[in-house]
């Protein structure tokens, strides 16, 4: 005789309910979507106003205004690398209207500082890699050398007796030269500074005659021989200052460290709502004046989806991490 198993009736009725609520949640959500943005959106900077980080928000903050007929604040929050501004977005309500904005500086923060007040992988999701371009490798015109390779060159003859500047402990420009040290074996003495501006001024007085410098600060200043430059630091030569080689063409065949921008969001918001602001960055990066005006800054459009922003920070994560460890740097 065949026996016949029946569920019981509360089973039944807790498994009926379970559907119709994850059913009613995913019609929430995209209801929610639809109807996003409901009011003002934020975009935080966590670098102080007048960077590369508070120009790019400003810019796509004012498009985004143009585009979705909601007002667009940016905020800036600076402090400890950007750290500070990623805490505040990674606790604030995950309803799409509140951003985060961050250089590649960013994904060196885990390994930087043993204690972050908030868990970058698991407390902030990605939303796009917004766009990219190179550092340039510049020296003063007193130091002898015209290429990467006469650089090396010198910096083997002299170990730890050149200075290189950086913008602080961690910054990309840091992390260029312990990567350029490592990979050409030399011995180039980091110097740090409380920002960009003050590093510069000593690398054009000659005090501290070498800096991986933003691409868009250098040119005018090697356009009027103020420095020199020796090369660029993505792997192939950027469309802005096609003469330069990259340094990768010294022999550093894997050298690349390029500066990038990308947007994320606190980690519980809504896919949909993700997704839908993916695409409206998307248009305004991808506007006629908005890829001119960061061509003629260095910088390539990206503008990539959520999946493809979290593969490359994970990897961008993880080389940091591994330049951080090799050379022992602390976060200040």
């Amino acid at each position: 005789m065949e026996i016949v198993m029946s569920r019981p009736a509360p089973f039944i009725a807790i498994g009926a309910w379970l559907i119709a609520t994850l059913a009613a949640g995913t019609a929430t959500h995209a209801a929610f979507a639809q109807n996003y943005p409901s009011g003002p959106l934020r975009i935080i900077s966590p670098y102080p106003p007048g960077g590369g980080t508070d120009i790019l928000s400003r810019t796509i903050g004012q498009k985004l205004n143009e585009r979705l007929g909601q007002p667009v604040v940016v905020e800036n929050r600076a402090g400890a690398n950007g750290t500070v501004g990623a805490a505040y977005v990674a606790k604030a309500e995950a309803n799409g209207h509140t951003m985060l904005l961050v250089p590649a500086g960013y994904a060196a923060n885990p390994a930087l500082y043993k204690s972050l007040p908030y868990d970058q992988a698991r407390d902030l999701a990605p939303v796009s890699h917004l766009a990219s371009g190179p550092l340039v490798l510049v020296v003063h015109p007193s130091l002898p050398v015209k290429s990467v390779k006469e650089l090396i060159a010198l910096a083997k003859s002299r170990p730890g007796e050149i200075n290189v500047g950086s913008a602080g402990n961690g910054s990309l420009p840091h992390l260029s030269l312990e990567l350029f040290n490592s990979m050409s074996g030399v011995r180039m003495t980091h110097i740090p500074y409380k920002g960009s501006g003050a590093a510069i001024i000593d690398v054009m007085s000659g005090q501290v005659p070498v800096y991986f410098m933003n691409v868009l600060q250098s040119l005018p200043l090697i356009k009027s021989g103020k420095l020199r430059a020796l090369g660029v630091t993505s792997p192939q030569r950027s469309a802005i200052a096609p003469d330069l080689p990259a340094i990768a063409e010294a022999g550093l065949k894997e050298f690349d460290m390029t500066n990038w921008y990308g947007l994320l969001v606190p980690a519980a918001t809504p896919r949909e709502v993700i997704n839908k602001l993916q695409q409206e960055v998307a248009r305004v990066l991808n506007l006629p004046e908005l890829r001119e005006r960061l061509a003629g800054e260095g910088m390539t459009v990206v503008a990539s989806t959520p999946e493809q922003f979290t593969v490359f920070l994970a990897r961008e994560t993880a080389k940091y991490n591994r330049i951080i460890q090799a050379a022992g740097i602390k976060g200040t």
